[in-house]
């Protein structure tokens, strides 16, 4: 009797990339590297309804998405969310996914900040049912990784992605931007050329 054939692991991976950073960059290679994904969507969100601040422009976030992400795989940088009028949802995004490979199983990769705003994602209950809900924990300074049992209850057969500290945030490169600071040990070089040449940032 022949074995099946194993399911094809896909990931997705969603954010405003307002800009994307070496802490999202990691994430995408830990989920890749953890859950031996066969593919990674990342998907940079198109009507982020859940923001405060008005995102920049769908075409920038793209562009400097791509020079980030350039050297992973196997990656794909999504554009579907930015073609989407009107608000991004995961759920509709997993939804679509699960049409396009229905004998995959999906992992929907959340930093931890994100993790613990899900209750507030639109249909977010519907999630677990689609894909395996895996989420970074970053090490503290000592190396210690937080807690999860909130999120454990909340979250049926989560995953921990374990990942090193990683302490930059989009909010602080854009900041830095705005006050005239390099963001140069902040970005990769080519989306701080990206940022200059665009003149990206300039108030917040």
């Amino acid at each position: 009797m022949k074995n099946a054939t194993p399911l094809r692991r896909i990931g997705m991976f969603g954010g405003a990339f307002d800009p994307p950073h070496p802490a999202h960059v990691t994430l995408a290679q830990t989920a890749i590297s953890q859950l031996q994904l066969d593919m990674l969507h990342v998907i940079p969100t198109g009507h982020a309804w859940h923001k405060a601040h008005n995102l920049t422009s769908a075409d920038h976030r793209l562009a400097m998405a791509r020079l980030a992400f350039a050297e992973l795989s196997p990656l794909e940088v999504d554009v579907r969310e930015m073609k989407r009028s009107g608000p991004s949802f995961t759920v509709d995004t997993l939804r679509e996914l699960h049409q396009e490979n229905p004998d995959a199983q999906l992992h929907l990769v959340l930093g931890e900040d994100q993790a613990h705003a899900l209750p507030t994602w639109q249909r977010w209950e519907e999630l677990p049912n689609l894909a395996i809900i895996c989420v970074a924990a970053r090490a503290d300074a000592a190396g210690v990784y937080g807690r999860f049992d909130a999120l454990e209850a909340l979250i049926p057969g989560l995953v921990r992605l374990k990942m090193p500290i990683a302490p930059i945030s989009a909010t602080e490169i854009r900041q830095s931007v705005a006050k005239g600071h390099s963001v140069a040990p902040l970005v990769f070089d080519s989306v701080a050329r990206y940022i200059e040449q665009h003149h990206l940032y300039q108030s917040v």
